[in-house]
């Protein structure tokens, strides 16, 4: 074992634990948060395999190997840039994201983010929960999708959000656009998710190691007509809360979503469509996915509250286009 290598030879009492917990324990120097970035990024081994799920129970005498990689000094600047505010008090704001935001530095962006504005917004009064690189980020929701976000100003607030979180009593409802006819119209995704196998960066409904993934859904309108494809808008009501939830649920079920570029096999979809349908649909780089409603009980009042806002121009341009189309 040196300084950034670490083998662990697991003893009875960490049998059956979560791999992230058992690290944590046994190098209690390394944050838990740290130890799952690290497994996220691959630097952990079971058994001399790779493996990437922070959830994965361990065995009595399985061999864990760590490298800790030397930390990036990261130096996360506030940024004056304008955030769409719904709601802001002492403990927590609720912001509309515009879909080109990204929510927390990472990845080469440490300037743009939702973070940078909430720095310079909140004055760096913010929950320090989630770590040096999402300071007040309770949830998050992806590059290309728009909508409602809840932000913790406070750790006390972080933590009863997040446990509401956890326990899957924030009501959530996104819209989105998909491709084709969903049968039945109405129902209930469920499956497990997990880091795919053959891309780290997807996600996949196809692994053993995922965890409990539940997606209800009804369809909205129906469109279909000579020079456009057959497209659904949907609604859909998160019972879990998981990364790429809802692109890859529908993506598998056959009906990819709108414009998205890592889940949307499209190509059988928008074979002979009007000229004006397909420039609309190239030029439409994100996926067609709005959080439109969020609810939850505020950490001091322990009233209900509820926001919901509009779908962004891009995406009623979308829709207007179609319905134009259809006729």
């Amino acid at each position: 074992m040196t300084k950034n290598n670490y083998k662990l030879e697991i003893k009875e009492k960490y049998n059956n634990k979560r791999l992230d917990f058992t690290i944590a324990s046994l190098i209690p120097e390394i944050s838990r948060t740290r130890i799952k970035n690290i497994i996220n990024a691959g630097f952990v081994k079971v058994n001399n395999e790779q493996s990437f799920e922070a959830s994965r129970k361990i065995k009595t005498q399985d061999i864990i190997e760590v490298i800790i990689p030397e930390a990036k000094e990261v130096d996360i600047k506030p940024r004056n840039i304008k955030l769409d505010i719904r709601y802001e008090d002492d403990d927590l704001l609720i912001i509309n994201k515009s879909p080109e935001m990204v929510v927390h530095p990472g990845a080469g962006n440490y300037d743009n983010t939702l973070v940078n504005a909430l720095m310079f917004h909140c004055k760096n009064k913010l929950s320090t929960i989630g770590g040096e690189l999402r300071p007040g980020i309770v949830h998050r929701i992806d590059k290309g999708t728009s909508g409602l976000l809840v932000v913790a100003k406070n750790d006390k607030a972080h933590i009863f959000l997040s446990e509401q979180f956890a326990a899957h009593t924030v009501k959530r409802v996104y819209e989105l656009l998909v491709y084709g006819r969903i049968k039945p119209s109405f129902g209930k995704i469920t499956s497990l998710i997990g880091r795919s196998k053959f891309n780290r960066k997807k996600m996949s409904i196809n692994t053993s190691r995922g965890k409990s993934a539940i997606t209800n859904y009804q369809t909205i309108e129906f469109f279909t007509g000579k020079r456009i494809p057959d497209l659904s808008l949907i609604e859909c009501r998160l019972e879990t809360g998981r990364t790429h939830q809802i692109r890859v649920h529908l993506s598998t079920y056959g009906n990819p979503i709108v414009g998205d570029q890592i889940y949307g096999k499209t190509n059988k979809f928008i074979k002979n469509v009007d000229p004006e349908f397909q420039e609309l649909i190239n030029n439409f780089k994100r996926q067609a996915l709005h959080a439109r409603f969020i609810g939850f009980i505020h950490p001091t009042s322990k009233k209900k509250i509820e926001f919901a806002c509009e779908k962004p121009k891009d995406f009623e341009k979308l829709l207007k286009t179609i319905k134009k189309l259809k006729n």
